[in-house]
């Protein structure tokens, strides 16, 4: 039984060593994510959709808030364990909270990452993880398989 705990540690090890190695090819330390997140965060409350939205559900929070996305791109993208929180859930219930939201906030992030991004590579790596997130919300939140059901579906 320890020499697979070590096993395992070792495993997990080495994936936080790829992706440390990987991240800083790309240039991307604590400090862009902490920028990215600071950045994004405030274009958030002054769009005029996404905002209100974003505010409703934090106001008062948004210290926290910013904790928590910054402690969840470090894990994301260094696959460290910072963030242990559950997204999903944690959007469950947002007041006006639309599927069509989610392209908006997208391309807020793609013309942030624009703006602040270190190079196209890592542009490219977070965009990417960031559509694998928004279609994965989007999903877990808005989708409805009984829809889809052929059953149900005429011709």
């Amino acid at each position: 039984m320890n020499d697979e705990l070590q096993g395992r540690a070792a495993h997990v090890a080495a994936i936080r060593d790829r992706a440390e190695a990987e991240m800083k090819a790309i240039g991307v330390d604590d400090a862009f994510i902490s920028h990215l997140v600071d950045t994004f965060y405030g274009r958030v409350l002054a769009h005029p959709e996404l905002g209100p939205v974003f505010d409703a559900r934090l106001s008062g929070r948004w210290p926290e808030h910013m904790e928590k996305m910054k402690s969840f791109w470090s894990a994301v993208a260094f696959r460290n364990g910072a963030y242990g929180g559950k997204p999903v859930q944690a959007h469950v219930g947002v007041a006006n909270m639309t599927p069509d939201l989610f392209p908006k906030w997208l391309a807020l992030f793609s013309t942030t990452l624009d703006d602040i991004a270190p190079n196209p590579e890592a542009k490219a790596w977070f965009m990417a993880t960031a559509e694998r997130i928004a279609r994965s919300l989007t999903l877990s939140l808005f989708y409805n398989p009984a829809l889809d059901d052929p059953a149900l579906k005429r011709g």
